[in-house]
């Protein structure tokens, strides 16, 4: 099962480091030099409806279990749940994630006006976010009967 480890790793390592942006940007705009910037590159919106850090800070969480459940299911960490719920945890995880990229692609694709949240999304954001949501899918899909054997 060595492409589910690698698998399950990549998309440890990129949830990761999702959430550990989103911890760096409840602080600072980094990389950015001002919030207008950021807001309006990363979010999408003026400075005005920048998320608030409590916000930005769940979503660092949210980021930092889909991490730990895609690499429990591939047994890259130790499980800290039971088998059936890590599963459901990585399949969920994929599930958003595809749903994030996919819906993504369509609304900046048809977007009325071209912005540079717009341009971020189809370059990056939701190509990221599909290849990541593959990658959890992948593992929960193999990982399952090894899983069920396991519990059997």
């Amino acid at each position: 099962m060595p492409l589910t480890k690698l698998a399950g790793g990549a998309a440890m390592l990129g949830l990761g480091a999702a959430a550990a942006l989103h911890v760096v940007w409840v602080f600072s705009p980094w990389p950015f030099d001002d919030l207008e910037d950021f807001t309006r590159t990363i979010a999408g919106v003026s400075e005005a409806e920048a998320p608030s850090a409590a916000a930005t800070g769940s979503v660092a969480v949210a980021l930092g279990a889909a991490a730990y459940l895609v690499a429990a299911q591939a047994d890259l960490a130790p499980r800290l749940l039971p088998s059936q719920l890590t599963r459901l945890g990585t399949a969920t995880v994929a599930g958003v994630l595809l749903l994030r990229g996919g819906a993504g692609l369509v609304t900046s694709g048809f977007a009325a006006k071209s912005t540079t949240f717009t341009r971020w999304d189809l370059a990056l954001y939701s190509p990221l976010c599909l290849t990541l949501g593959a990658l959890a899918a992948y593992v929960a899909k193999n990982t399952e009967k090894a899983g069920a054997e396991q519990e059997g």
